[in-house]
């Protein structure tokens, strides 16, 4: 290992890696530390639904910084193929957003007056996916938000750094970090090294680097569990969303059955309860799934902050010390953006003022 970095970035999922590429595009030497392998955690646990409109109720900020996240996907999946061989198995379609109601209808009615969606009646929702519940009234149809595979997103991420020179360590944790002069002595369970920036990416875990450098921000862990299903023939080209459940299908033909919410709960393995509410909930969307067969189930932590947006900026009182977490349900989609701003963080570029303000470290509860 070497002894000195311009970039340290804490924490391997798709954030610190999505960091690491745009990082390492720019030619500056950074390393990413993961305690365990690249995307172990809440990363491979996702679904991977790009839902800039599906899962956002703030058009002014949130929503453009969403929209942009989303549409780089379009580019990086050529361009981290390139570099890394991946493919980040981007599946376009779109999501149907289902109502059930009148009422359900009026509460779509901010993103239906976004330009790219539209609504669709029962009987032409129907017409795309006849396996679709009879009991919908119809649905906001979102042909962008589309979804990809978040494990390999992250290791062509990752894979793609490396290649443009960064380095990565899997299997090592950071324990410490102190201020020298105008660098950082990290200390990691493989040995001590220097850096001029420090970025915690830590998702849910971060809380830890928080209170270790004087700050009171904590996360709170949302367990998220899944289930995967398959039959003998496809039944979905769509991903089918309400009320932030999604059946989501994949490229080989399954589908995942998504996601539970259950706050303050560290452990990280599926419950029973959850797995049998979260087959409930998708037989209402898609009546046939109850016929179709369980290949795997799993969980994981999203990081949510406070006010359910990220922690995008410095350190209030040092601007060597960066911190890119508490994404909770939307990871996944914010990961270029995120690794863009924090890149433009360091490199002193220009970014929106009022993102600087919505994510920044030391915000205010309204």
């Amino acid at each position: 290992m070497k002894t000195n970095y311009e970039v340290a970035i804490i924490g391997g999922g798709i954030i610190g890696c999505s960091i690491a590429y745009y990082l390492a595009k720019e030619q500056i030497d950074v390393a990413v530390f993961e305690e365990k392998q690249l995307a172990s955690k809440s990363t491979s646990a996702a679904a991977g639904m790009l839902g800039a409109h599906s899962e956002c109720n703030d058009l002014e900020i949130f929503y453009p910084f969403a929209r942009k996240s989303q549409l780089a996907y379009f580019q990086l999946q050529d361009e981290l193929k390139e570099l890394s061989g991946i493919d980040i198995e981007l599946r376009k379609g779109g999501i149907f957003q289902l109502a059930y109601s009148e009422a359900e209808k009026s509460e779509l009615s901010s993103t239906l007056s976004l330009p790219t969606v539209r609504w669709y009646d029962r009987d032409n929702v129907r017409h795309e996916e006849s396996s679709v519940s009879t009991n919908i009234i119809g649905a906001a149809f979102i042909e962008d938000d589309v979804n990809v595979l978040p494990s390999s997103v992250c290791q062509a991420f990752g894979k793609s750094a490396q290649v443009l020179g960064a380095s990565v360590f899997e299997y090592t944790s950071v324990l410490s970090i102190q201020k020298q002069d105008s660098s950082y002595t990290i200390k990691t369970s493989k040995g001590n090294l220097q850096a001029k920036y420090i970025v915690v990416a830590n998702g849910v875990w971060s809380s830890n680097f928080f209170h270790q450098l004087g700050l009171t921000n904590t996360l709170t862990p949302v367990k998220g569990e899944c289930v995967s299903v398959s039959s003998e023939k496809p039944l979905l080209k769509h991903t089918l969303f309400h009320e932030h459940c999604y059946i989501v299908p994949r490229n080989n033909g399954r589908l995942v059955l998504g996601a539970s919410m259950v706050e303050n709960d560290w452990n990280e393995q599926a419950s029973l309860g959850g797995i049998e509410n979260l087959i409930a909930k998708a037989k209402t969307m898609l009546p046939s799934i109850i016929d179709m067969k369980i290949e795997s189930f799993w969980a994981g932590l999203r990081p949510q902050t406070f006010d359910q947006k990220p922690f995008i900026g410095h350190h209030p009182d040092d601007e060597g010390i960066l911190f890119a977490t508490g994404h909770y349900r939307n990871g996944i989609l914010l990961a270029p953006a995120t690794g863009q701003m924090i890149r433009d963080f360091i490199m002193k570029k220009e970014i929106r003022k009022d993102w600087m303000e919505a994510f920044k470290i030391n915000r205010q509860k309204r």
